[in-house]
């Protein structure tokens, strides 16, 4: 393909990155195209620290359980625990056991030690309690929430007793079950007691809303914005955990999106505090509708994380996703020359930054070929709107580790 697209192309540094945008963005949001491969996390630690120590950014938030993410940002804010112990209970998916993660905290801990409170940096996960398999007992996210309501406010205003929720929840493999995700049937989520939880849970939260200015003058403002995290979480289980149970056609999807609203509320709450990195799967992320193929289901679409948020913040929200050449060890090989990976590959820079309305430019009316994928874990860029993203990162050759 004889297209020229080296106008477009750029260092993969802070500043290369803010000229994309007319201001810098709120929740500035970096895509990865698959899992599990520390070379893409290493490019991430890089240009995040860079987005931190030169644009302000104070809270990088990944993809991994939000309430287990509450230790990290205590040990990497306070020093609370130790590196091991968080990386070990601080990620879901897995994500504690990459060296780069490790290497991230590591680095935020170090950043933190010798400033003031108001100049380091937080940690977050943004996830959901949920794997791709089930999700988690509403158990945590409603006790906490329950027990910082019945310390600071009168007990006749709280809906419910500790004990009517221990009742309600019952043994946590009821909620864990590991064949619910394929037979809803299975499914606890819409029992009775889990109706009447669902209930409970919203009055939890609004007490919460309507008690903000005794409970943030009572305690700080810090713990009535974790109380709200609990909030989230406990209402965005018990919903998921219902749809679980659901039979119709549009299950997996709704479970999809579900997933997905889940991490864009949490992104907007990170955002009122200060700029967030956040990084994720490109399909978490991005503004186009997301797709996926699973099991024997047809294509199922959901509206990402990155395209709710973007919705609520418009130019506030800016997403690069990440593209690759090669990932031989998974048999991801040079990418045809007239896919848009394969117009980067040409150029023969080890990693690049793209923008993608000069590229879209460039490529004009000329349609470029999607790339295919024998490796079920990656997916590679969708050429049909690229200007619906903001940039691009591109890494050449993904080694294996």
């Amino acid at each position: 393909m004889d297209i020229d697209i080296k106008a477009a192309v750029h260092a993969v540094e802070a500043p290369a990155v803010m000229e994309l945008f007319p201001a810098r963005p709120r929740v500035l949001a970096l895509g990865e195209p698959t899992h599990g491969e520390d070379a893409l996390l290493e490019l991430r630690n890089e240009l995040f620290r860079q987005l931190v120590e030169q644009e302000g950014y104070r809270t990088i938030a990944i993809e991994s359980d939000c309430l287990m993410g509450l230790a990290v940002d205590d040990y990497v804010t306070s020093g609370t625990g130790t590196l091991d112990e968080v990386m070990e209970g601080g990620f879901s998916h897995g994500f504690g056991a990459s060296a780069a993660n490790r290497e991230l905290v590591r680095w935020m801990r170090e950043y933190n030690e010798k400033r003031p409170a108001g100049e380091r940096i937080r940690f977050a996960g943004f996830d959901g309690p949920l794997e791709i398999t089930g999700a988690a007992s509403p158990r945590q996210a409603l006790s906490a929430l329950h027990s910082y309501l019945a310390s600071h406010v009168e007990a006749d205003l709280l809906p419910c007793t500790a004990d009517t929720l221990d009742r309600l929840l019952g043994a946590d493999d009821t909620w864990t079950e590991p064949d619910a995700m394929m037979d809803p049937t299975r499914s606890a989520g819409r029992s009775a007691e889990a109706r009447e939880l669902r209930l409970l849970a919203d009055d939890l939260v609004a007490l919460l809303d309507m008690g903000a200015p005794h409970l943030i003058a009572t305690t700080s403002r810090e713990r009535w914005d974790r109380a709200r995290l609990y909030g989230r979480t406990a209402t965005g289980l018990l919903r998921y955990h219902f749809w679980m149970a659901d039979t119709s056609p549009d299950r997996m999807a709704r479970l999809l999106g579900l997933r997905d609203a889940m991490m864009a509320e949490n992104l907007i709450a990170l955002a009122e505090r200060g700029p967030v990195l956040a990084f994720a799967h490109n399909s978490h992320l991005q503004r186009n509708k997301s797709t996926m193929r699973m099991w024997d289901h047809p294509l199922l679409e959901w509206w990402s994380a990155g395209a709710l948020v973007s919705a609520q913040l418009g130019e506030e929200y800016g997403f690069l996703a990440t593209l690759l050449g090669t990932m031989r060890h998974q048999g991801v090989d040079v990418p045809p020359p007239d896919t848009v990976e394969g117009l980067l590959y040409a150029l023969r820079d080890d990693r690049c930054l793209i923008d993608a309305s000069e590229l879209a430019s460039a490529l004009g009316s000329v349609k470029v070929a999607p790339r295919a994928s024998s490796y079920f874990a990656y997916a590679p860029m969708d050429p049909a709107n690229p200007a619906a993203n903001d940039g691009f990162v591109f890494l050449r050759d993904v080694p294996q580790t």
